[in-house]
């Protein structure tokens, strides 16, 4: 009697035991990430690849009521701009923002975030103050930069003007515009970066440190030669994303200078913002694009250039 309620009992254990279907688990994954997939591809996918489509063609606004007026132009938009007077001008202006603005960004943060490490005290308090801008307004901020920076009544020329310097029209010049809006760019951005490298920092094995200061290391070379290194992924991400932001540059010279002096503030993001507004959607398609390569192509660079060695 105890065999046969036994066989029954294992039978059903067994059948609780099975695994579950994989054919049945990926069927549930797909209905539950279905909302997903479809506004994915409905409202991010979908525009990509039409726009990358648009930059072919000769598209401009006053085609949205007779789409089939469209032509395929091949690569003419691009041959274009390489050729327009213009876009190199603006693509100049990216590549200084990028030059200037990444390098300043991260030394400051790296010098901030270096300096709240060795605090036991009160670090919470500093690191929230210097993170306050990124969480503001862009336009907020750009706003108050711009009355900063004025030539006449701005806090910079008067505080300059107290130790007898006359300062210059900073927003309204060729040779300064660009700066100015690179200093407050890294003034703003650089307390995302500043958390990031606290972080990081917290990971450098204080074995190694302590060991370098016993053999007599200096500061300089406990930071240069152990510090750093360790730090590669961390300033890596940093770079990447940094550099992003600087090729993307637009809010900052739209609100402060909208592109000028002569154009000597106006972005590629900018540009392409300009043509969109002009109804070149075709052009402004293929300006974007050039934009995306370069995005890739900085990151494949920084990639090989701070990517941890083996």
């Amino acid at each position: 009697m105890s065999a046969v309620t036994q066989g029954p009992a294992r039978m059903r254990g067994s059948r609780q035991a099975r695994p579950p279907d994989r054919r049945g688990q990926a069927v549930a994954g797909w209905i539950l990430a279905s909302p997903f997939v479809v506004l994915f591809l409905v409202f991010t996918a979908g525009p990509v690849l039409a726009s990358l489509g648009m930059s072919f063609t000769d598209m401009r606004s006053t085609d949205l009521r007779s789409p089939f007026a469209v032509q395929f132009v091949g690569l003419d938009n691009y041959v274009d701009l390489v050729q327009d007077p213009l876009f190199r001008k603006v693509t100049l202006n990216t590549l200084l923002y990028l030059v200037l603005g990444v390098p300043l960004t991260m030394a400051l943060a790296l010098a901030v975030a270096v300096g709240l490490n060795g605090l036991s005290r009160s670090r919470g308090f500093f690191r929230v103050g210097f993170y306050l801008p990124v969480v503001t307004s862009i336009v907020a901020v750009s706003v108050v930069w711009k009355y900063i920076l004025r030539d006449e009544g701005g806090l910079v020329n008067a505080a300059l003007g107290w130790v007898g310097i006359d300062g210059p029209a900073w927003l309204d010049s060729t040779t300064t515009a660009l700066p100015s809006l690179v200093v407050m760019a890294a003034w703003r951005n650089f307390g995302t970066l500043m958390v990031i490298f606290l972080a990081g920092l917290q990971t450098v094995p204080r074995e190694q440190v302590e060991a370098a200061e016993v053999d007599g290391a200096s500061g300089w070379s406990r930071f240069r030669f152990i510090t750093l290194p360790a730090l590669r992924p961390v300033l890596l991400f940093g770079a990447v994303i940094t550099g992003i932001g600087y090729l993307q540059f637009f809010e900052e010279a739209f609100v402060m200078t909208k592109g000028g002096p002569l154009d000597s503030t106006r972005s590629v993001t900018f540009f392409t913002f300009d043509q969109f507004g002009y109804g070149n959607y075709g052009y402004a398609a293929a300006a974007s694009y050039l934009l995306f390569l370069a995005i890739v192509l900085l990151t494949f660079f920084q990639f090989r250039l701070l990517r941890t060695k083996d």
